[in-house]
């Protein structure tokens, strides 16, 4: 009998050690466990942040090709910025050459500068080399064209000469605007003339057909043909006198001279009873 109670207590000692070592492995197991869940987490984690890090690299590349894209653009808008500007400076340098050039029988002023234009106003001198005060300044435009070309307009105003647009190569551009010059110095008598008349008179000067219309009155027009050459050499020439519209006798006007300058017309035909 008791060998059997020791042989029990000993099984139970034993059952007992097994089960402490099967609690120990359970606890380990739990444990394991617990950390793969965590594992498992922070893996799904990270898979969900690699996703979001690929999608931003993505974006990443898809800015980076637009930026390119923008860069390539502003580089090209650069470069035909940069050609423009050369090409400006030539059509600067041009006329700085024509103004010197001209620089001794003209007064030359640049009124206005832009990237597709230049103004300037052109004062002639007289013989002596003093400022003419009786005839207008003349105002040109200089047009810049692509391929290196220009366009010069004459700005009429009331300065009376032909309004036209001459156009060429930069390098042409220096003769062009002398010519323009040489022609208004040729009539500066005559159009200092015609400029000074518009002050007291109600006249319209069209220098293609060389006629002068002078407005007497609403229902009064006369029209005067300017010849080649005056003061000095043409003459002045009356070709009409309407009133409403309709062509008027001019047998009996008797002019006080045969050779009358442009004022003489204008003061005789303002005091005429006939007319």
């Amino acid at each position: 009998m008791e060998g059997l109670k020791a042989e029990t207590r000993l099984v139970e000692e034993e059952i007992e050690v097994l089960i402490d070592g099967l609690l120990t492995r359970e606890e380990q197991i739990v444990s394991k466990r617990l950390r793969l869940v965590h594992l498992v987490k922070e893996l799904t984690e990270k898979k969900h942040q690699s996703k979001k890090l690929e999608m931003a690299l993505q974006k990443s590349y898809n800015a980076l090709h637009v930026c390119d894209g923008q860069l390539a653009i502003l580089k090209a808008e650069s470069e035909a910025a940069v050609n423009f500007l050369d090409k400006w400076q030539k059509v600067a340098e041009e006329l700085r050459g024509c103004t010197s050039a001209t620089k001794d029988l003209m007064q030359t002023k640049l009124l206005q500068s832009n990237q597709s234009e230049h103004v300037v106003e052109q004062r002639p001198l007289l013989a002596g080399g003093q400022v003419s005060n009786d005839l207008l300044p003349l105002r040109l435009s200089v047009i810049w064209c692509p391929d290196d070309r220009f366009k010069l307009k004459v700005n009429q105003g009331k300065a009376g000469l032909e309004e036209n647009c001459m156009k060429g190569r930069l390098s042409e551009l220096p003769a062009a605007m002398l010519e323009v010059r040489q022609c208004y110095s040729s009539q500066g008598d005559m159009l200092g003339e015609i400029q000074t008349l518009h002050s007291s008179f109600a006249i319209d000067w069209r220098p293609a057909q060389k006629l002068l219309v002078y407005l007497k009155t609403a229902s009064v027009v006369c029209s005067l043909e300017v010849e080649e050459g005056y003061p000095r050499t043409g003459h002045v020439c009356l070709v009409s006198i309407r009133r409403d519209a309709q062509p008027i006798d001019t047998s009996m006007l008797q002019p006080p001279k045969k050779k009358m300058s442009l004022t003489e017309w204008l003061v005789f035909l303002s005091t005429s009873p006939l007319v």
